[in-house]
């Protein structure tokens, strides 16, 4: 703890909430990152990696073991049957989007997921072909339906609706959605929104986005890359046609963890959905006949295309496993103290030399705080980079902006109180 830190107010209010918090205990479930004395690092960067949940190692290891020890016989008699291992995973994760397990498949990364989806849900005709994205987009997203969209024989310039905050502002604002979508009317093919927007951790509501779109014909598909283990969802309720999301964010499944996929029900069963099709999306109960004829699987397990990658998948099994001891609504509450008590303290020490561009209001945010740094973006990186040789991780998006994440799953309220008084530390290093 530095000087700074010392003397910054809070810290007897951040250790009296962390004695009464009902899941500080799962904090010595994960393995926390270390400088190089050994002491724990403040990392509030799970937005972007999250943190190995410890029984990762022994899931992970277990497979190697049945894998050593029955080889190819591992996929029907491992301790984990690997044929099965999709299967598996499905229902924690339908618990956390808010679906019904034949709804949810984990699979592929979010950019190949989004790839196929597309392909079924995207159909441009005629006049009907626009397809609508936020102007802030992750680059994945708008590589993604640029390609598509040529893949169409369309021209991105012209087919490509993009919705950007009022001038001056910084977050998107529900009426303004709602006026594109219906300006649009019958050009509208698509909407493909996040459900947390990734630079401002802008939280959307999913439902009446759902609603404007298919009043006016339009298809509706979310990027929930930074909201599934982030926010209560649900998907099926929303009436989204589907939605996709990567793993190791707030999922904490590793790095470049199989990701996910939902289809609602109601594309279950309909073989005029054009798809892009692979062995593992055909019936599981006729797959290895070897006919060669396509069984459509019902529900979202039609779009697999491969068997799952069983060792990518094991860490996810273990974290799973603490979402489900936690449950999304205990970790709701922390996640809005935690961000609010954060919000309080970085204001309290930064003052001026900072500005918070994420939502004021604790409910329209996820477990992110954005935080511009006044005085131009190289201050702001010079701030960027002392506050990581005091030992608090964050990360950094071009121009100006440090993102923080206390993630209630292993974050506390002593990490906030201890970010915001190593940032104002930082702030007074930086000068040049």
């Amino acid at each position: 703890m530095s000087a700074a830190g010392a003397t910054h107010p809070g810290r007897e209010q951040a250790l009296a909430l962390d004695r009464v918090d009902e899941l500080q205990h799962l904090r010595a479930r994960f393995a926390l990152p270390r400088n190089a004395a050994g002491a724990e690092l403040n990392y509030l960067c799970g937005h972007s990696l999250g943190l190995a949940p410890i029984a990762a190692r022994a899931r992970v290891l277990e497979e190697l073991e049945d894998w050593e020890r029955l080889g190819v016989q591992g996929h029907e008699h491992g301790r984990r049957a690997w044929i099965g291992y999709a299967e598996r995973l499905a229902p924690p994760l339908a618990a956390l989007v808010g679906a019904g397990a034949g709804e949810v498949v984990a699979m592929n990364s979010l950019t190949v997921n989004l790839h196929l989806l597309l392909a079924s849900f995207y159909r441009p005709a005629g006049a009907r072909h626009r397809i609508l994205i936020e102007s802030g987009a992750f680059p994945s997203d708008r590589h993604v339906v640029q390609s598509q969209l040529r893949w169409h024989g369309l021209d991105p310039a012209e087919a490509l609706l993009e919705l950007a905050p009022r001038p001056g502002e910084e977050l998107l604002r529900m009426e303004d959605i709602d006026a594109c979508i219906g300006a649009a009317g019958e050009s509208l093919a698509l909407v493909l929104w996040p459900g947390v927007q990734y630079r401002t951790g802008q939280a959307f509501e999913l439902k009446p986005i759902v609603g404007t779109a298919r009043r006016h014909g339009a298809t509706v598909g979310f990027d929930l890359a930074h909201s599934i283990g982030n926010l209560p969802l649900a998907l099926h309720d929303s009436g989204a046609d589907f939605a996709a999301w990567c793993s190791y964010k707030y999922l904490n499944g590793g790095p470049g963890a199989i990701g996910g996929a939902f289809v609602h029900e109601r594309h279950a069963r309909d073989e005029r959905l054009p798809r892009l099709e692979g062995w593992w999306g055909s019936e599981p109960t006729t797959r290895f006949r070897m006919s060669g004829a396509f069984e459509l699987t019902p529900g979202a397990a039609g779009w697999q295309l491969s068997n799952p990658p069983v060792l990518s998948a094991a860490p996810l099994l273990a974290s799973l496993e603490l979402f489900a001891e936690a449950g999304m609504a205990r970790l709701r509450t922390k996640s809005r103290a935690l961000t609010a008590f954060l919000h309080a303290s970085l204001q309290a020490a930064c003052g001026e030399n900072i500005e918070i561009i994420s939502p004021a209001d604790a409910g329209q945010r996820g477990a992110q705080l954005s935080i511009r740094v006044r005085g131009g973006s190289e201050r702001a990186r010079r701030v960027h980079e002392a506050l990581g040789q005091r030992d608090v991780v964050g990360d950094w998006r071009e121009p100006d902006t440090i993102r923080l994440a206390p993630v209630p799953l292993y974050n506390s309220f002593f990490d906030a109180w201890r970010a915001a008084g190593e940032l104002a530390a930082a702030i007074r290093t930086a000068e040049p």
